[in-house]
């Protein structure tokens, strides 16, 4: 689309001459012939250049001028003044504080306007450039910011996944065993002491069998929640795989807190589930069988694998001895 050039003129032979000296131009031209009908026009085009007459009737060039320059979206619209008089220096600077950037005198010489006109319209050319350039620019900045953000959120999620069980949400094995070390370095720094404990759920497979893997994954989601909620922020709940959860209860100093902790869960636990699963409705009830291996400061490089022992230990003979029940690990 070519550029638009207006031409403000109160006399019509004027307007025929400046549309016959700028055919060649390569703009169209759009023609006013008072300063209200060319503000008007300036509302519905954008303009490359405006050649304005200053000495018109009812609103002069200058005030046009200035009433241009108070609008955001027309103020960069460079306004050449076209007289035959104010040639003096004082009506010059009265037109460029008015936002003119040049004059051309009357009786106009083609060549120089026409030089004049080639080199706002190229300048006109480069500044639509740019600005094309410059919305490329930022719209593939958005793009690229879109893709960032999509990506981080990616690998967020696989991070997430990676260190996290798929049907509870809670740790898995490979964080668990990062928290207990990080808490057995913790516990060794700071001469502190905290308890781990293992959790079996008892009568899990019964509702497997009974009601299907949807009910089984329902209750494993149920019995997540409930221990994310009883437990302290601090304190850790994972799923190890199966029916088989882990604690990492920090900052206790007697195992018999830890024991009462884990009385609590266990009572928690055992209370009954309603499970919505397949358009279903079903109560069902389990317990749990808690090991608890209280931890003490220790150099030796397996201390994890001590007190993971410890646990399990403990959890087991929870189950031999009838089940629904904590044990201290001794």
């Amino acid at each position: 689309m070519p550029p638009k050039i207006l031409v403000v003129d109160d006399t019509a032979a004027n307007l025929i001459a400046m549309r016959r000296l700028l055919a060649r131009s390569g703009a169209q031209i759009i023609e006013a012939r008072s300063g209200n009908e060319a503000l008007a026009l300036c509302l519905d085009h954008h303009f490359a250049l405006i050649l304005l007459d200053v000495n018109m009737p009812d609103m002069d060039g200058f005030e046009v001028a200035a009433l241009l320059a108070e609008a955001e979206q027309l103020r960069e619209t460079p306004i050449i003044f076209v007289t035959a008089a104010y040639a003096d220096d004082l009506n010059r600077l009265k037109g460029y504080r008015s936002g003119a950037v040049d004059y051309i005198a009357k009786p106009i010489n083609d060549v120089i306007l026409q030089s004049k006109v080639r080199v706002f319209l190229e300048l006109y050319a480069v500044r639509a450039e740019l600005q094309q350039t410059m919305a490329e620019l930022a719209e593939r900045n958005q793009q690229l910011t879109r893709e960032i953000a999509e990506r981080e959120l990616v690998e967020a999620m696989v991070r997430h996944q990676a260190s996290h069980d798929i049907l509870t949400g809670l740790p898995n094995r490979m964080l668990f065993n990062d928290r207990l070390q990080v808490a057995i370095q913790h516990a060794h720094r700071h001469h502190g002491h905290f308890a781990l404990a293992f959790i079996d759920i008892d009568g899990f497979k019964g509702v497997n069998d009974e009601h299907g893997h949807p009910a089984g994954d329902a209750l494993l989601q149920e019995i997540a929640a409930r221990l994310s909620t009883h437990l302290r922020s601090n304190d850790t709940v994972a799923r190890l795989g199966g029916d088989e959860f882990a604690l990492i209860l920090e900052d206790v100093e007697d195992p018999h807190q830890a024991l009462q902790l884990c009385q609590k869960l266990c009572r928690t636990l055992g209370e009954p589930y309603m499970l919505r699963f397949d358009d279903r409705l079903v109560e069902v009830c389990v317990s749990a069988s808690i090991g608890i291996a209280p931890y003490a400061p220790d150099d030796r490089p397996d201390a994890n694998e001590q007190l993971i022992q410890a646990a399990d230990r403990a959890m087991y003979t929870a189950k031999r001895g009838g089940k629904n029940r904590c044990v201290l690990a001794s």
